[in-house]
């Protein structure tokens, strides 16, 4: 005899019968790309490019910092004074870690006077933070040692092209530095090897006078190459002057008008050490718009009078 076929499972009165739970799981995950594809649309691409330059610009930012606070290690605050000479420097650096770093200073009481280095050299970020280091302490060991300033430009020239020699090939065409070396003995006058540096101002009597090179000197590690040596250049300093020394951040910066800020030095000259110095700062922050373009260096030495 055939069985009849199984009879389903009898629900209780009332009860609505049982779905399937897929349907409902389909239609959720349906809803969560909706949401997550309108996410997407809400970020066009040029935010997520702004978003990228932001954090490009921070990255930037963190290593411009870095280097100079690296720079500023380096340049050792200035003895106030050495003998009848007070001395001020200042350094700022340049808004991006691309131009800055490089810009450099010193003062050494020496047997043979106080001597004075201002430099720039040609390379930016930690390399030149690395030849900044190499030329200061070269030139805190050479002075100290040589009796004649031109020696010590040698000592500075053969230091620089061993580090050159040492940097990768691509890397050497723009690795030399300007400066200047200037030696103050107990005479009145002042002495200074040009390499390839703007030239001192001599600031008497309330006036200005730029002192260039009788003869240019080559920068500090390029003297074989372009076959130029030092010499030493003999200035009048009296009690009473003040010699100005600056970086090219300083002599070229130009403000909205396009005027030279060499002008500003005039205008300030009559000014106490301390209002000198400062006073020439804040010029520049205002000259330039507060957007330096490149580091920036000031040493100021006074023989005071009497």
């Amino acid at each position: 005899m055939r069985k009849p076929p199984p009879r389903p499972a009898e629900r209780p009165a009332g009860t609505a019968p049982r779905r399937s739970a897929a349907p409902a799981q389909r239609a959720q995950f349906a809803v969560a790309l909706a949401l997550f594809v309108l996410a997407l649309v809400a970020v066009s691409p040029a935010a997520l490019l702004d978003r990228a330059a932001r954090r490009r610009r921070r990255a930037r930012g963190r290593t411009g910092t870095s280097v100079a606070t690296a720079q500023r290690i380096l340049l050792r605050p200035l003895p106030g004074r050495i003998g009848d000479l007070r001395l001020r420097g200042t350094y700022l650096p340049a808004r991006t870690s691309a131009r800055s770093g490089g810009d450099l200073y010193d003062a050494v009481r020496t047997p043979y006077g106080t001597r004075l280095l201002i430099g720039d050299v040609r390379a930016k970020g930690m390399l030149a933070v690395e030849a900044s280091a190499l030329l200061l302490r070269s030139f805190r060991e050479a002075a100290c040692e040589e009796e004649e300033l031109t020696a010590v430009a040698r000592r500075l020239e053969g230091d620089a092209r061993g580090h050159i020699a040492r940097l990768p090939g691509a890397e050497t065409p723009e690795r030399f530095a300007t400066a200047l070396l200037v030696e103050i003995p107990a005479g009145p006058v002042a002495r200074v090897v040009h390499c390839g540096h703007p030239e001192p101002l001599l600031v008497s009597g309330g006036q200005v006078r730029a002192c260039p090179p009788e003869r240019p000197g080559a920068p500090i590690g390029m003297a074989d190459l372009v076959g130029a040596g030092h010499e030493a250049q003999t200035l009048p300093f009296r009690a009473g002057e003040r010699l100005v020394l600056l970086t090219d951040g300083f002599t070229e910066a130009r403000d909205a008008a396009g005027r030279p800020f060499a002008e500003r030095v005039g205008e300030r000259a009559a000014a106490p050490l301390d209002g000198l110095v400062d006073g020439l700062r804040a010029d520049l922050v205002r000259h330039t718009g507060g957007v330096l373009r490149d580091d920036a260096a000031l040493l100021v030495v006074d023989r005071a009078a009497g």
